[in-house]
């Protein structure tokens, strides 16, 4: 892995991990915010589908990150140069 790959990839661990923090805080907002409103009582949950798309969007990110990174991507780019290929005749 070179500099440039490096330096991206920990921006991109930095980005991941801030917006995982903010879900959090968001998360933990709503949630409280809910109880306290409806007393406990109600389980209709107000902000699910927010909280629900930001997740998905969270989880799409931790997949590029962790498995998609550009040690597999190379790990895939040299097995598919190494494959021998028959020559077509003609």
């Amino acid at each position: 892995m070179n500099y440039n790959s490096a330096q991206q990839r920990v921006k991109g661990l930095k980005s991941f991990y801030k917006n995982c923090m903010w879900f959090t805080i968001v998360a933990g907002f709503i949630l409280i915010r809910n109880v306290i409103k409806d007393n406990g009582t109600d389980h209709n949950f107000q902000g699910w589908f927010i909280l629900t798309v930001w997740a998905i969007i969270l989880a799409v990110k931790a997949v590029n990150l962790f498995i998609f990174d550009a040690e597999w991507e190379n790990q895939i780019l040299d097995e598919e140069l190494n494959k021998s290929k028959k020559p077509i005749n003609f």
